[in-house]
């Protein structure tokens, strides 16, 4: 196994370095009964060997591509020593968020539980998105929920000598020669179809990253919506679209009331694209599209919104080759570089991350062996502070699952200057949702 990082997870590491921050992946369970804990801990050791199961190595090179080595993950499930009420469930799922992760210097994933006064809990498992995108921690935890592991033939760390290290690394840099020039071309033609976004993003630099004392650091506002299946599959067809096009209008409807739309009142939509195959073992397997959604009557049909997510599909892989060419740099940007070019990742304006899962195996709902009441699926930005993310122009990120007959549909927001409460949040989502006839359960 060539435990080499791909050029986008070699990117995905340089941009945690040079910011000093990165987005997190969250799965949460809330239980209503008792957990098995011997389950769960058999649970927490498949899952060290998986996709899950490693960290980051850096190469002795200032400029050679890191590599993966061995790493099972933390010695034990961390369990609290004492209950908390049920309706603290959503606020410890946001203090598991603060804790720290590292992809480098471990732990690059950990899993948590706390135990609830009404006999149930709450389980945590965070991930750095460096080791996994969404549909890897997905299928990473079906399998350690199947009782399935995978030996991903990684080295043990330090397993190479110095001289070993310089060597192999300087011989990769040697071989990736053509790689460097095809990316060199990728990244001029990006940045001559750019050159808006590239002059605007040079405002959003961010600084080189400082320690964060924890009264500067900030989570952003989340809250989770459980919707019946049926429910969401009878709103999608009677508006004429599809999961991901009412999940799409949805985000496009909650962005209009957040202000994050263009002169046009048009909102930019990124989506993740995967291109995960059988057997890959890379963290960040994906793509992305950007789709420009008019939300004025996303709620009276979804035609427009589904045509116009299939027609940025089908060009797909023109859009790949300009979001994906340049990658091969990454081992090459000096970090100050990567700063500035922060903006310019983000997209032009005020867009709106949305993240769709799909359907979901039963397994992913089941790390004790038996069905979760409610599952959490979010990703945040770790390590951050309210300045930071008011230089950004703000945030906003959805994400989606559908298992055990309930679509779990997440919104994170951060809007520039405030307000930026919970409760309003909260009370706008719950609107938007019923704009779309949706009635949910809100945790």
């Amino acid at each position: 196994m060539d435990s080499t990082l791909a050029y986008i997870d070699q990117g995905s590491f340089l941009g945690l370095r040079a910011l000093g921050r990165g987005p997190l992946a969250q799965c949460g369970w809330i239980y209503e009964h008792p957990v098995d804990l011997d389950a769960l801990r058999r649970f927490h050791h498949n899952l060290g060997y998986g996709l899950l199961g490693r960290r980051v190595e850096r190469s002795p090179l200032p400029f050679g591509r890191d590599r993966w080595v061995r790493w099972t993950g933390p010695a034990d499930v961390d369990i609290a020593a004492t209950v908390r009420p049920r309706g603290e469930a959503m606020a410890w799922l946001d203090e598991q968020l603060r804790v720290p992760i590292d992809p480098e210097r471990g732990p690059s994933w950990r899993l948590a539980m706390q135990p609830l006064e009404t006999g149930g809990a709450v389980i945590a498992l965070v991930v750095s998105h460096t080791v996994c995108d969404g549909l890897g921690v997905i299928q990473a935890i079906g399998q350690a929920a199947s009782g399935q592991t995978w030996d991903l033939g990684y080295p043990q760390p330090g397993a190479r000598t110095r001289a070993q290290a310089l060597r192999q690394d300087a011989a990769a840099i040697l071989r990736s020669i053509p790689d460097f020039a095809n990316a060199v071309v990728a990244a001029v033609r990006l940045a001559r179809s750019n050159l808006g976004e590239l002059s605007s993003s040079a405002g959003r630099s961010a600084p080189a990253p400082t320690s964060l004392d924890g009264a500067r650091s900030v989570t952003v506002p989340s809250v989770v919506a459980q919707i019946d299946e049926a429910q969401w599959k009878n709103c999608m067809e009677s508006l004429g679209g599809t999961s991901n096009s009412l999940f799409a209008g949805i985000g496009a409807k909650m962005g209009q009331v957040f202000g994050r739309v263009d002169d046009n009142g048009l909102v930019r939509l990124q989506f993740p694209v995967s291109e995960r195959t059988e057997g890959d073992t890379r963290a960040n397997a994906l793509t992305g599209i950007t789709v420009m959604i008019d939300p004025a009557d996303v709620t009276a049909s979804l035609r427009d919104v589904r045509a116009e997510l299939k027609r940025n599909l089908a060009a797909l892989s023109e859009a790949r080759f300009e979001l994906l060419g340049p990658v091969a740099l990454a081992p090459l940007v000096p970090l100050s570089l990567a700063r500035r070019l922060e903006g310019m990742a983000l997209g032009a304006g005020a867009p709106v991350g949305c993240s769709n899962l799909g359907k979901l195996d039963a397994s992913v709902n089941r790390p004790d062996g038996t069905d979760a009441e409610y599952l959490v699926l979010r990703q945040i930005e770790s390590r951050t502070t309210a300045d930071i993310l008011d230089r950004l122009g703000g945030t906003m990120f959805l994400v989606s699952g559908q298992v055990n007959g309930k679509v779990s549909l997440s919104i994170s927001s951060w809007r520039r200057g405030g307000p930026n409460s919970k409760e309003e949040l909260q009370a706008t989502f719950v609107q938007v949702l019923d704009e779309f006839g949706l009635t949910a359960t809100i945790q």
